[in-house]
């Protein structure tokens, strides 16, 4: 922890898009896969998406073909865009890296779909 800053959260509407931004160090960057989980009250967290050093991506069934995970490595950053967001969504969304996954953790970032 502390070496990675999450961005992006907020409130939506149903069928509404965010994007989440994950800053990393270079060192932290490079070195390792990176991940966004997320946990809604009262469950445990879970996978939504990671990307390992090479790019290869892997996503949770439940944000197939919704969500899109992304590094840029000028910016030592990961995205998550989220397209299509449903109220099930809703969550807090934690960035993660390391060499197997989860890893460390950000702080996390707050993600609401509501009408």
């Amino acid at each position: 922890q502390g070496q990675l800053v999450e961005s992006g959260g907020g409130l939506v509407q149903p069928g509404g898009s965010l994007r989440l931004s994950c800053a990393a160090s270079g060192s932290v960057f490079t070195k390792n896969a990176m991940g966004w989980y997320r946990q809604a009250p009262g469950k445990q967290r879970e996978l939504v998406a990671l990307i390992t050093r090479s790019g290869t991506t892997n996503y949770a069934d439940s944000v197939k073909g919704r969500f899109t995970i992304s590094r840029d490595n000028a910016k030592f950053t990961v995205y998550l865009q989220m397209n299509s967001l449903k109220p099930e969504d809703t969550a807090v969304y934690y960035c993660t890296y390391g060499s197997v996954l989860p890893g460390y953790w950000g702080q996390g970032t707050q993600v609401t779909v509501s009408s």
